[in-house]
């Protein structure tokens, strides 16, 4: 049965000589442990319990969920073949659903390394330093994604109500605040940047040349300056907005009202950043308690 199928991935459907070796090795795989199961057992009469009992072995031999997923693919791929050409009454796998790939958690700066960031660092009056910590207080204040803040515009900004107008995914647009802090950066930073470029422009941020900013631009500097206060590997506008969430809700704020900050269509994905700051506190248990 297993070379009729390999045969037919070969030769009818031409698939690639790594693939159908991918194959071959899962099903041979599971052929050996349906042998050492019962030798009474075939590919012919397993049944969907045997194949859930297969995923656990797998799963205790310390296989990840992604490989998993590849050979119970590989075996669903038989079956269905087997299926068509009759050389099996029923289908074991049909059921079966492989185990979840585990979501990296985001990651965050702390705050003490934003504060190093925002507080520590010398920062003087030319115009590419204080649109650079603008940018970085406006993503740590506001969670904004990088495109959103791209496509602000001076308009956007209501400094007497303290509020920002933002269009997000899809163009759905939402309202949100900021403290004084922002606010006070936010007019300087206004204030440096058109004594800089006397054109009329619409953009918030412009680059070098006068230009809205790309992302691309935004992208290196949050890099640059991201780089001299941690060692994570992401060191992205995306990275800041995880920071955001975390700080949210580690000082007191409902998921619902983050969600609605950061423009998510529904709170469960808001709900990551519960994870991320449960994994911090089981960090700090494990270094400050003596018993840990």
């Amino acid at each position: 049965m297993i070379d009729q199928f390999l045969n037919y991935l070969r030769y009818e459907r031409n698939t690639s000589p790594l693939t159908v070796q991918t194959y071959e090795e899962a099903l041979e795989e599971f052929e050996s442990y349906i042998a050492f199961r019962d030798n009474g057992l075939s590919l012919a009469s397993v049944d969907t319990d045997l194949i859930r009992d297969w995923m656990e072995s797998l799963m205790d031999k310390g296989n990840n969920a992604s490989t998993i997923n590849k050979k119970l693919s590989a075996l669903r791929s038989f079956y269905r073949f087997s299926l068509k050409r009759k050389l099996v009454s029923r289908d074991p796998v049909h059921c079966v659903t492989g185990p979840k790939k585990s979501k990296p958690l985001p990651q965050f700066l702390r705050e003490g390394e934003m504060d190093r960031l925002l507080d520590d660092l010398e920062w003087d009056d030319n115009y590419n330093n204080v649109r650079a910590r603008t940018l970085l207080l406006l993503f740590y204040e506001t969670g904004l994604r990088r495109s959103e803040l791209t496509g602000l515009n001076d308009t956007d900004i209501d400094f007497g109500a303290q509020q920002l107008k933002v269009t997000g995914k899809r163009n759905k647009q939402r309202i949100i605040p900021f403290g004084e802090e922002l606010k006070a950066e936010l007019q300087h930073f206004m204030a440096v940047r058109d004594a800089q470029f006397t054109d009329e422009h619409q953009a918030l941020f412009l680059s070098d040349k006068g230009e809205r900013m790309t992302g691309d631009q935004v992208y290196l500097i949050v890099r640059k300056y991201l780089s001299m206060v941690t060692s994570l590997k992401k060191r992205s506008p995306h990275v800041l907005r995880h920071t955001f969430a975390t700080a949210m809700l580690n000082h007191g704020a409902g998921l619902e009202g983050i969600k609605n900050l950061l423009g998510h269509e529904s709170v469960s994905t808001t709900e990551i950043y519960t994870h991320t700051t449960f994994e911090q506190l089981k960090r700090v248990y494990k270094e400050a308690h003596p018993r840990a």
